[in-house]
This record gives C-alpha cells, sequence and structure tokens, in this order.
C-alpha cells in the first residue's frame, strides 16, 4: 500500500480539489462575454473597461509563481487554502462595486488565486497511491478547462436573471464552500522544500510581466510600434536579464533556472505559451464575432446566453476528453496525447476560419477544439510534474500555468490588431478581420504542434507514470556495477532503492 494512501481519502481529496479549481475557472471566464453590460453599470468606456480582464491577468501572472514557490516551502494545503480565500475576499468586493476603480482592487485579489490550479497539481502528487496521479492531474485540469467554458455559457442566463452583480456572488458562495472543505478534509502536504522566498526576484518577475502584459494588452491601441509600447518592451528585456542572472546565483531562486533550462521543461512550457495564445482569443473573440448581426455579412446576431451555448461543446469535450486523458497517457505516453490534441486544434481553428456561415459548423468546429483542448491541457499536466522532483511542483506547475496566461494575453492582443485592421471608427470589424485573426491562431496552434515534437517522452516517473521497479537480478542488471552502467546509459535517469534488491528509474 502507498503510504499516501494511509493519510488521505484520494476520492474525497480529489472532489474538493476539483471543487476549488473548478470554482476558479468558472469566476475566471464569467465576465468574458458581459464586458459591455459591466462597462455600462460601471459607466466607462469600452477601453477602460479591459482594465477589469487586464488586472486580473496581471495579478494572476505575479502571484500564480509566488503561490507555487510558497506552497513548496511551508506547504500546499495551506497554499491553496489561502488562494481560495484570496478568490472570496475580491469576488466579495467584486460583488458590491460601484466604480471602476474598486472594481479593478477587486480583480487584481481575485487574481492570487490563480495558484489554485499548480498547488492541486502538487497536493494529487504529494499524496495520492503513484499510479491514481496521472489520471487525477488529468481529471482536474479537464475541471479547469470545462470550468473557463461553462463560466462562459452561464455568464448570460446569470446576467439576465439576476443581474451582473451575481456574476461574483455565486463564486463567492463555491469558493467559501471549497475552501472550508478544503482546511478540514485536505492533508497538508509532507514533501516540502526548506527556504525563503527571493522577494528581489519576486520584485524583478513582478516587474517584467507587468510591463510584458501591459505592453501587449495596450498595443491594440497605443499602436504596437508606438513609444509606450516599445519602451515597456525594452524595460521588459531588460528586467528579464536581470531576473534570470539573479535567479541563477542566489541560493533561494523563486524560480530554479536549472529546472527551467530542462528540456522536458522548457519545451512544455512552450507549448502551453502557444496553446495559450488560441485559448484566450478565441473565448474572447468567438461570442463577438457569432453576436454580430448578420446584416454584417457574417454572425448570427447571437444573444449573450445563445453564443455561450455555442461554445458549450468545446467545454464539454474538454471535460471529457480530459478525464481520460491519465489512461490514455498510461497507454501511449502524455508527450504522444498532447501532440493528438495540438493536431485537433489546428483543425479546430482552420475549420472556424473557413466554415464560419452556419451554427451547426461552430458546434462542430467547437466540439473538435474541445477534444483537443482537453487531450493537450491535460496532458501538459503530467508532463510538467513529471519532469520535476515533488518539491518543485508547485513552482513548476505554476509557473506553467502562468506562461499560458501569458501566451493568452499575447493572442488576445495580436487578435484585437488583426480585427480591428482596417475597421472604420464606429463600424463593426469587417469579416476578413476575424478569418485572418482565426487563421493567426491556427499558424499559433502549428506551431505548438511542432513544439510538443521537441519534447521529451516521460514514461518512467513512478509518481506520475506508473510501473513496476526493475529486477537487478536480470542478467543485464545483476549486481550494483550493471546498475551503474545502466545510469550511465541512460543519463536522463537515476536509480532510486526499491527494497528487495529492486531499484526505479526516475527522471531526473
Amino acid at each position: 500500500m502507498d503510504a499516501a494512501a494511509d493519510r488521505t481519502n484520494p476520492r474525497l481529496t480529489f472532489v474538493v480539489l476539483a471543487w476549488g479549481v473548478g470554482a476558479y475557472a468558472v469566476l475566471q471566464s464569467l465576465v468574458l462575454p458581459v464586458l459591455p453590460t459591466v462597462q455600462g453599470a460601471l459607466r466607462t468606456s469600452q477601453a477602460n473597461v479591459t482594465w477589469v480582464l487586464t488586472a486580473y491577468l496581471l495579478s494572476a501572472a505575479i502571484f500564480t509563481p509566488i503561490l507555487g514557490r510558497l506552497g513548496d516551502m511551508s506547504g500546499k494545503k495551506r497554499m491553496f487554502v489561502s488562494a481560495l480565500g484570496a478568490l472570496a475576499v475580491g469576488s466579495l468586493l467584486a460583488a458590491v462595486a460601484t466604480s471602476l476603480t474598486v472594481m479593478i482592487i477587486a480583480r487584481v485579489i481575485q487574481g492570487v488565486g490563480g495558484g489554485v490550479v499548480p498547488l492541486a497539481f502538487g497536493i494529487v502528487r504529494d499524496e495520492f497511491p503513484h499510479a491514481k496521479v496521472q489520471g487525477a492531474i488529468g481529471g482536474i485540469a479537464a475541471v479547469a478547462s470545462v470550468g473557463v467554458g461553462v463560466g462562459i455559457v452561464l455568464a448570460g442566463p446569470i446576467v439576465d436573471s439576476l443581474g451582473y452583480h451575481w456574476l461574483f456572488w455565486l463564486p463567492l458562495i463555491m469558493t467559501t464552500g471549497a475552501a472550508i472543505a478544503a482546511q478540514f478534509m485536505v492533508p497538508e502536504s509532507l514533501e516540502k522544500a526548506p527556504g525563503r522566498i527571493n522577494w528581489s526576484a519576486a520584485i524583478l518577475l513582478s516587474g517584467w510581466l507587468v510591463c510584458l502584459l501591459l505592453a501587449v494588452s495596450e498595443a491594440p491601441e497605443w499602436g504596437w510600434v508606438s513609444l509606450r509600447v516599445l519602451a515597456l518592451e525594452g524595460l521588459t528585456v531588460v528586467l528579464v536579464t536581470v531576473w534570470c542572472l539573479l535567479e541563477s546565483r542566489t541560493a533561494n531562486p523563486l524560480i530554479d533556472m536549472r529546472m527551467m533550462q530542462r528540456r522536458g521543461v522548457w519545451t512544455t512550457n512552450l507549448v502551453a505559451l502557444l496553446i495559450g495564445v488560441g485559448l484566450y482569443a478565441m473565448f474572447s473573440f468567438l461570442p463577438e464575432f457569432v453576436q454580430t448581426p448578420s446584416s454584417a455579412g457574417y454572425g448570427f446576431g447571437a444573444s449573450v446566453t445563445e453564443s455561450g451555448l455555442m461554445i458549450l461543446p468545446m467545454g464539454i469535450g474538454m471535460f471529457v476528453f480530459g478525464m481520460f486523458t491519465g489512461r490514455l497517457g498510461a497507454r501511449f505516453g502524455s508527450k504522444n496525447v498532447v501532440i493528438g490534441g495540438t493536431v485537433l486544434l489546428v483543425i479546430s481553428f482552420l475549420m472556424v476560419a473557413f466554415a464560419h456561415d452556419r451554427k451547426v459548423d461552430i458546434y462542430v468546429a467547437m466540439s473538435i477544439m474541445g477534444l483537443g483542448l482537453g487531450l493537450a491541457v491535460s496532458g501538459l499536466a503530467n508532463l510538467i510534474v513529471a519532469a520535476v522532483p515533488p518539491t518543485q511542483t508547485g513552482v513548476a506547475s505554476g509557473m506553467n500555468a502562468n506562461i499560458r496566461t501569458i501566451g493568452g494575453a499575447i493572442g488576445a492582443a495580436i487578435m484585437t490588431s488583426i480585427v480591428a485592421s482596417g475597421t472604420p471608427p464606429g463600424h463593426l470589424p469587417r469579416e476578413s478581420g476575424y478569418t485572418n485573426g482565426f487563421l493567426m491562431l491556427a499558424g499559433s496552434a502549428v506551431l505548438s504542434l511542432l513544439a510538443a515534437l521537441m519534447v521529451p517522452s516521460i514514461r518512467r516517473d513512478r509518481a506520475t507514470h506508473h510501473e513496476p521497479a526493475v529486477d537487478l537480478r536480470h542478467p543485464e542488471l545483476a549486481g550494483l556495477p550493471a546498475a551503474a552502467l545502466w545510469a550511465t546509459r541512460h543519463p536522463d535517469l537515476r536509480i532510486a532503492p526499491a527494497g528487495n534488491g529492486n531499484f526505479s528509474p526516475a527522471v531526473v
């Protein structure tokens, strides 16, 4: 029996973790389709209301890796509960906000909760029996993915029947309940990495993330070659360089640069970045496309609720295939699962670009996209967890999720520029703008496929890819010298004693 199984009920822990992650994911997307409603209620401009999203992305980008590091140091369950608490406090403030300033502050507080997903992955790795880790991580990743789709679908009915304030009251109830359940039902992790937070590195990380996301978020309005955008991009390069040098030389790095340089880590992060480009841009612009009156020569004049229903097949596909990613990964390898997912993403983006004249075309494309995202996002979660030791699970998963968010901000900004290109002020975008934008997303999916092909196959980490120990009595491995020879032939493995004359190979 696995030691972790004596400390926890895996099924109960999974339900609580999925509850918290699902609440976070729903909150993340509820605001997307109803920004015009929020704009009118807060009496602000279209340019200013985008800060309701930008402030959240900036905060999540900053705090996700910090919470991941704190979880690795002081306990993942403690930080998981704290992140849910931040979501609840931010939701309460947003629900009573009567001005844009208060709403932005609330969204910054909610961004602290971005750490719930990587912290949940870390808890699973620490507490679940080895054979169940991969499936549980895939399941939680699926819940996170489908939660985004569910939020978009529910936004219209909630606003129509209850008002936009309930976009925050309902998540407040969900996150508060999840925090209480996690406090009493999830065990604290025994795997901890002693150390301290390097606040200089944290400030530098925050600085370059703010500069980068601010530049890409405002570039469509300021201009990609405007002085302000170029200055922010230049400052980003300087701060990233200083941050990398500091992290490489400190004894207590916030992000271990040696870890980030591992092929299994940087390639997985590259795939996450490119998938994020398409994921968030599609969530942001497809509702606008289908809500456009058909008199414009495209679109269906759909309501907010109807546009959400058209995205629903994506959410269903993400959840269903995400739940089976663990079994598929164990059978075919998580790398191949991600490759298959990116192939489906390429197909779906091309369909949206060239076949969007009928509603059924959108439904079919969203179904294929949901299958692709379910495979790719859940497979990436398993790859990043398998590529690092348990004491770095939180920060590595946090950075992976963070990079996907950064990709989303970049993709949304580029999509905005492409769609708005050549559109006279006060007019609806041209159909060609959307077509070119969707083609850009298809190109990003192609690049993610190429990046996925570079990811090393990781099948030997018993924490996420369960395999029996190797018997040292095998003729090729008889005696320790042979085992050492085996290790030299496979430099990506370390030999861990498993008892009774056996050893277990694990990725390093």
